[in-house]
């Protein structure tokens, strides 16, 4: 009998490795909290917030709807992923936390949650958006015909154009999340080479930090 319930417990074990380790490397399940380390990647291309992480991120939730919690450990990368992915934060009413750093796109999945936790020691950092040269020719490329660019100076008309939208929309957001409408202002002086590291008492009165939002529950 001893050894049936060595067995069995041997199989118990493995069997939790095993779905354990069938989580893509960025993602890790410890209880309910799903930790999201970006950090984690091995490969330095990938070493940040992808389009690829927002699939694995709905196929893990779908999987494991005993999730409440999210935490996150990014230096940032996709403006694109980073909004999906705050999107189905706000669709499966996780709280968030930051252990370790919350920077760039990070904010934005950190900014979805219910209730906005940080660890002792941990930093959240906000820097304005940047496009590089050789992204901004590569959609240049593509899609001047279909946009009917004559020109680089009508595409550069668009993204004028392109980016108030934008900041509008992603200040909209953080105000729509509780936070101080000023403090959101405050977020865009930084350049995109640098980061700006408010304390935790600073995040706590802009709200970006905060127990629950008004009407969520408790």
């Amino acid at each position: 009998m001893l050894r049936v319930i060595t067995v069995f417990s041997c199989l118990v074990l493995a069997s939790a490795a095993a779905a354990k380790e069938a989580l893509p490397q960025k993602f890790s399940l410890q209880g309910r909290t799903l930790v999201y380390d970006t950090e984690r990647e091995a490969d330095d291309d990938l070493a940040e917030i992808t389009e690829q992480d927002i699939g694995r991120l709905q196929e893990i939730l779908k999987k494991n709807p005993e999730i409440s919690e999210l935490q996150l450990n990014s230096i940032g990368g996709s403006v694109f992923a980073g909004e999906e992915i705050a999107g189905l934060v706000l669709e499966y009413g996780l709280d968030t936390s930051v252990d370790g750093a919350c920077i760039s796109a990070c904010v934005d999945v950190f900014l979805a949650g219910s209730r906005r936790r940080m660890t002792i020691g941990s930093k959240i950092g906000f820097h304005q958006r940047s496009w590089s040269a050789a992204e901004v020719h590569k959609y240049y490329r593509s899609e001047r015909k279909a946009q009917r660019w004559a020109t680089p100076f009508e595409f550069g008309s668009w993204i004028y154009v392109d980016t108030q939208r934008e900041i509008f929309d992603h200040l909209s957001y953080m105000v729509a999340r509780g936070v101080d409408p000023g403090f959101a202002i405050e977020t865009l002086r930084t350049d995109p080479d640098g980061e700006w590291y408010p304390s935790r008492l600073r995040l706590i009165a802009a709200g970006v930090l905060r127990e629950v939002l008004p009407g969520r529950r408790p």
